[in-house]
């Protein structure tokens, strides 16, 4: 967010990261402070009439017990968050304005990722970037996507969900010749239908995307009462396989949560580029999904749960109104957590006052 105040060298906000931890512990609570071996006495609550003991309040086992190392395993994951890693994802692209066409370049290439904090893949990105940037235009801009080709294998761009021509829909040897190593490939088409929209590759897809070649495409309404307010967003990208479960390129400590001021309208962009349905689960607030595949929805509808499939988009809206910090994660749970504490595609919402 603009109000925030400090940057590292990888260009994550200090204050922000200072915050969530200290929010995270706030939120955990009591029990992220039982997890600690030290004295047990000092640990118990004072109980009064009517109040209730948890299990982990009674007097424990020796310090040798398997689940004192899950606790701790699970709140060093927790304290970590959000964990610092090489590579940012999903930066805006910003066009050249040629003779009124916006004009984009995309270079496929390969480079090492750190998906979480030690682990290193190897990605196949955009611009390097995994997801790759966000192109982001106006219903009826014309655009040109110049696309050069730095892998080892051929490949081809399809955008998926727009109106484009034949000949620019990306499909090798059917709408054009795959653009081999070394080579370029020039995509122009105007921009409709608007909404949440992806670009990916279409060949040999299973191991492009999933590796990394993929992003959002977001096309703005020509007019925008067509289309709830709102004060922020918040584009989410999964994606399975080559590199785990990931939120935005990133699994759990290292994705990036939102943060977010109460008050706050925010419009949540879904997108499931991966192999498997993901169910996403926002804690404490509901969601208001009125769009899917970029597409206004005629019964809009509240959820605390979305189901997306591959391949689809969904767009929510959140009213952030509790404070504190808030887990949103695929309700596929060896998506998400196991005994060494929470993984993959977990994230959080932020609301501080």
């Amino acid at each position: 967010m603009s109000d925030q105040k400090g940057t590292d060298s990888k260009g994550f906000d200090r204050s922000r990261r200072t915050f969530l931890r200290a929010s995270a512990l706030g939120v955990a609570g009591t029990a992220l402070a039982a997890c600690a071996p030290d004295d047990q006495e000092a640990r118990r609550p004072e109980t009064t009439e009517g109040e209730g003991v948890h299990d982990h309040d009674r007097t424990a086992p020796e310090s040798d017990e398997p689940w004192r190392e899950m606790d701790r395993s699970h709140r060093e994951g927790v304290e970590a968050f959000p964990a610092e890693t090489e590579g940012v994802p999903m930066q805006p692209l910003e066009p050249r304005l040629v003779d009124g066409v916006k004009e984009f370049e995309l270079t496929c290439g390969r480079r090492d990722w750190e998906v979480e904090p030690g682990r290193i893949t190897e990605a196949w990105c955009y611009n390097g970037q995994m997801p790759g940037p966000v192109i982001r235009v106006t219903e009826g801009d014309r655009l040109r996507v110049i696309v050069h080709n730095d892998l080892h294998q051929s490949t081809a761009v399809h955008w998926h969900h727009q109106h484009v021509p034949n000949e620019m829909d990306g499909v090798p040897f059917i709408t054009q010749p795959p653009i081999e190593p070394g080579q370029s490939f020039t995509y122009e088409f105007t921009a409709d239908p608007y909404g949440s929209h992806m670009y990916h590759s279409h060949y040999n897809a299973a191991e492009q995307v999933t590796k990394g070649l993929l992003g959002p495409l977001i096309v703005d309404p020509l007019d925008p009462s067509v289309e709830p307010e709102y004060d922020d967003e918040w584009i989410i990208v999964l994606n399975d396989a080559a590199h785990g479960y990931t939120i935005n390129g990133k699994g759990f400590p290292a994705t990036q949560p939102k943060v977010v001021r109460r008050g706050t309208r925010l419009r949540i962009r879904f997108m499931n580029e991966g192999l498997m349905v993901h169910p996403m689960h926002l804690h404490g607030m509901p969601m208001h999904v009125f769009a899917k595949d970029g597409r206004p929805l005629p019964q809009p509808f509240e959820s605390d749960t979305l189901n997306i499939v591959p391949g689809e988009r969904w767009d929510a809206m959140v009213d952030c109104s509790a404070l504190g910090t808030w887990v949103f994660h695929c309700h596929i749970l060896s998506h998400a957590e196991g005994p060494h504490g929470m993984f993959g595609m977990v994230t959080a919402l932020v609301v501080e006052e």
